[in-house]
């Protein structure tokens, strides 16, 4: 399963001659079983590859690895149901092969200088890496749900004292007894939220609880702000029977409700931040220059957005006017057809949230690009000043 260190991994590679090879496989649904139309669509898109490896002059660093790709095409037959993401540089002796979910727009196939990450990003941003809770008094389960995968990742039980066969004089033994238990369950979910918040650290971007309605407040009161600022909502479950699939299906439903707010909130609170003169880009122009200042939070892409643009191969700036020189450095500068890539490269190595916008009118009106900011670099005590 791929992580987030092998997205950056893939950002910061760079063949000089133009030797990275992706290979993206989304299976079909085969009209046999000998899947002979998707190998038949893999040799098309060799064969194109090395078509235009020819044209360049350029195809001896590529065609071994093309050649890896039909020879793995020839065992794929469907990759059960599952993606499949493949990057090659035979000349650097780089192959990283993953499975991904099965939700890419199509198989692909792309020869550059460096790695084409688009679809991985925006599979990504649609499965983030998430923590699943499902807990009661006495049991809890740790879940990571990541890239279509579901895992039971730790669980543990919390023994109540048991209450004894007398209640004593006037009852007094049973409301002790009660309050111990009680007293029990508050130590036991101030541990689970203590242990949320270690593997907060961790590097999961959201978290949710799966739980009995009346659990919930107890939960909720020992929450770390931080843990708080990741979570995504609870949803109602019995921890003691559900299972892996009904708290999959529950903990996903509700993460996407609040995916779709969340970027339709996104988009307004850029725009909004930009037209206010805060922490808000919109434009290639204004993101770009927001990214090389590392003034960007989060960056807003359309799903469909395309944009020429100029990027120097020595020190990586990119300006979207075109220059034939670098305005940083003065070297020379190469045109770059669509720019997207370059910007997720960028946002992925400086660690930039990512989010991929389908079908906005208000993002597809300012250019299909945008950004939140973390602070604004022209409005702070030195940059007034420099002004």
């Amino acid at each position: 399963m791929i992580t987030r260190e092998n997205i950056r991994e893939l950002a910061g590679f760079e063949s000089p001659e133009s030797g990275a090879l992706s290979f993206y496989y989304q299976p079909s649904t085969p009209k046999d079983k000998s899947h002979r139309e998707e190998l038949i669509l893999v040799k098309d898109l060799v064969r194109n590859a090395l078509r235009e490896s020819e044209k360049n002059g350029k195809n001896g660093s590529t065609r071994e690895d093309l050649q890896k790709i039909l020879d793995m095409a020839e065992r794929l037959h469907g990759n059960s149901g599952r993606a499949k993401a493949v990057f090659a540089s035979s000349k650097e002796h780089f192959w990283r092969e993953y499975d991904l979910p099965a939700r890419l727009a199509g198989s692909r196939l792309f020869v550059n200088r460096r790695f084409h990450l688009r679809p991985l990003t925006a599979i990504a941003d649609v499965q983030p890496r998430l923590l699943i809770v499902a807990a009661d008094k006495t049991k809890a389960r740790f879940y990571e749900l990541w890239m279509d995968e579901i895992t039971e990742r730790e669980k543990f039980t919390n023994e109540l004292p048991r209450r004894g066969r007398s209640d004593g004089f006037a009852g007094y033994d049973a409301g002790h007894a009660e309050r111990h238990v009680e007293n029990e369950a508050l130590h036991w979910f101030k541990r689970l939220a203590e242990r949320m918040r270690e593997l907060q650290e961790g590097g999961y971007e959201r978290f949710l609880v799966g739980c009995r309605d009346e659990n919930w407040p107890e939960i909720e009161s020992h929450l770390h702000p931080y843990v708080r600022q990741r979570f995504v909502g609870h949803f109602a479950i019995d921890p003691a029977t559900a299972s892996i699939g009904q708290v999959r299906d529950s903990a996903e439903a509700m993460y996407n409700e609040f995916r779709s707010q969340r970027r339709a909130g996104l988009v307004q609170e850029a725009i909004g931040e930009a037209h206010r003169n805060g922490r808000g880009a919109t434009g290639l122009r204004r993101v770009l220059k927001a990214l090389e200042t590392g003034e960007v939070q989060t960056l807003l892409l359309a799903r469909d957005f395309a944009a020429p643009a100029a990027q120097c191969p020595h020190c990586g700036h990119l300006d979207c006017h075109m220059p034939e020189n670098c305005a940083v450095c003065g070297k020379k500068t190469e045109h770059l057809d669509d720019v997207a890539d370059a910007l997720l490269r960028v946002a992925v190595r400086n660690g930039i949230e990512i989010i991929h916008i389908p079908d906005n009118p208000e993002l597809a009106a300012v250019g299909g690009v945008a950004a939140v900011l973390r602070f604004r670099a022209d409005q702070n005590t030195e940059g007034k000043k420099a002004g």
